[in-house]
C-alpha cells in the first residue's frame, strides 16, 4: 500500500492519519496529474491508485485531442511493494520526494509515456474534504497540490509528441482516506436525507511569481462546506486569501462552463480577481474512472493484469449528453488583477462538477441545465 511517507519526511507527515489505513472497504491512495501545452488542442491526464481493502490497484491514462477522447485503463492485484508504484506497464517513480517525479507506461493499446515532472512551487496541504450519507461517512479524504512544469514525450497510434517544458505545465495531487470506489455496496435502506448532490471548484494555476490553489464545495443550499483559497510564492511565502466570490460561466443548455469570474482578497482587503478560461474540457467520467464513468470504475476489480482502451466521440450527442452531468476538468487559462497592479497570465487546471441541485446556480435537481 501506498501512504504519504513515500513523499513527506515522517515529521512532516499530516496530521490526523492513521497507518496502514481505515478498514473502510473505500480507504484509498491515489495520486493524480494533468499535463497540457496551454494550447487547448491536448489534454493528458493520469493516475495511479491503491485500494488495499478491495485488493485492487490501477492506473488510467486518459487524453483529449479534437474530439476525441481515450481512455487506456489498467489493473491488477495489489501488492504490498509502496515505493514500487507501478500497475502492469505503468509505474509513478518518485525521483525527487515534493519536487521531481516521472511517470512512464510502455506502449499499452498504442499509447505510451515517458514523462518527467518538476515542480515549480511548493506544495501546498489543502483541507479535509468530507461527505456524509445519513449518518454515514462516504468521503473522507485529504490532499496536496502543487503546480510544474513536464517534460519527456506522449505517443499515440505511432506518432510522438514532444512534451517540452517551455511550455508544458501541470498540477498534480496525492490524496488518501475514503471515497466512493469499486463496485455499488450491498442495498441497504436509503440515505434519509437522500443525497441531492453537490457543487465543486478546484482551480490550481500557475503564475510568473507565484500559483494559486482553490477548493470549494457547496452543498444544495449553497452552503459551504469546504473553503480554502491559498497563494504560493516564488520565494515560499504562503498568503491564505478571503472568502471567494465566484461566477460560473455555464455554457447554455450543458452544466459544463466556459470560465468562471474569481473574486478574493488579501489580508489587508487589497482585490484579487481571477478570469478563468476554459480552453478544452475533458469530461473524468468518460474514460477517466471518476463517478458516474459507465464503462470503468477505479477500484473495481478485472481479473489480473487488465488492459482496456476506450475511446469517446465527443460529437456524438448521446456521449455529450452524458459529459455535461459529471465532474469536468478543464485546460485553464486565467488573467489576474491583483489590487491596481499588471494583470497576469497564469495556466492550470479548471476542474467543476455542479451535481444534482444547486440552488445558488438555478439547478433544481439532477438534470437541470444553464439557460
Amino acid at each position: 500500500m501506498l501512504g504519504p511517507a513515500d513523499e513527506f519526511p515522517i515529521h512532516q507527515i499530516p496530521q490526523p492519519i492513521a497507518w496502514p489505513g481505515s478498514s473502510d472497504r473505500n480507504f484509498y491512495d491515489r495520486s493524480y496529474l494533468n499535463a497540457h501545452d496551454r494550447t487547448g488542442d491536448i489534454f493528458l491526464i493520469t493516475g495511479i491508485g491503491y485500494y488495499p481493502n478491495l485488493g485492487v490497484k490501477d492506473a488510467y491514462v486518459l487524453i483529449r485531442r479534437g474530439d476525441t477522447q481515450t481512455g487506456v485503463h489498467l489493473s491488477d492485484a495489489i501488492d504490498q511493494d509502496r515505493f514500487n508504484q507501478r500497475v502492469n506497464s505503468y509505474r509513478l517513480e518518485v525521483t525527487e520526494p515534493l519536487h521531481k517525479l516521472r511517470v512512464v507506461m510502455d506502449e499499452t493499446e498504442g499509447i505510451g509515456l515517458d514523462l518527467t515532472w518538476n515542480g515549480l512551487y511548493d506544495a501546498v496541504q489543502e483541507q479535509p474534504h468530507v461527505l456524509r450519507s445519513g449518518n454515514r461517512i462516504t468521503l473522507d479524504a485529504q490532499r496536496f497540490a502543487q503546480l510544474g512544469s513536464w517534460e519527456g514525450t506522449i505517443s499515440i497510434d505511432g506518432e510522438d509528441i514532444t512534451v517540452d517544458p517551455a511550455v508544458w505545465l501541470g498540477s498534480r495531487d496525492r490524496s488518501w482516506g475514503i471515497r466512493p470506489i469499486g463496485e455499488a455496496e450491498p442495498a441497504g435502506r436509503p440515505a434519509d436525507p437522500p443525497f441531492e448532490g453537490m457543487w465543486w471548484l478546484y482551480v490550481p494555476m500557475a503564475f510568473e511569481d507565484f500559483a494559486v490553489v482553490m477548493i470549494i464545495q457547496e452543498e444544495p443550499s449553497g452552503f459551504r462546506s469546504l473553503n480554502d483559497c491559498t497563494r504560493i510564492w516564488s520565494d515560499g511565502r504562503v498568503e491564505q486569501l478571503g472568502w471567494p466570490q465566484v461566477q460560473i460561466h455555464y455554457t447554455s443548455g450543458t452544466r459544463i462552463p466556459y470560465g468562471a469570474t474569481i473574486s478574493t482578497t488579501t489580508r489587508d482587503g487589497t482585490p484579487v480577481v481571477l478570469e478563468v478560461e476554459s480552453k478544452l474540457p475533458v469530461p473524468l467520467h468518460l474514460g477517466g474512472g471518476y463517478g458516474g464513468d459507465a464503462d470503468w470504475l477505479h477500484g473495481m476489480w478485472k481479473g489480473e493484469k487488465f488492459v482496456e482502451r476506450l475511446s469517446y466521440d465527443l460529437t456524438d450527442p448521446s456521449v455529450w449528453g452524458r459529459a455535461m452531468f459529471g465532474m469536468v476538468d478543464h485546460v485553464g487559462r486565467a488573467v489576474c488583477r491583483d489590487g491596481d497592479g499588471p494583470a497576469k497570465e497564469g495556466w492550470g487546471l479548471f476542474e467543476h462538477g455542479a451535481l444534482g441541485r444547486h440552488d445558488p446556480s438555478g439547478f433544481a435537481d439532477w438534470l437541470t441545465v444553464a439557460p
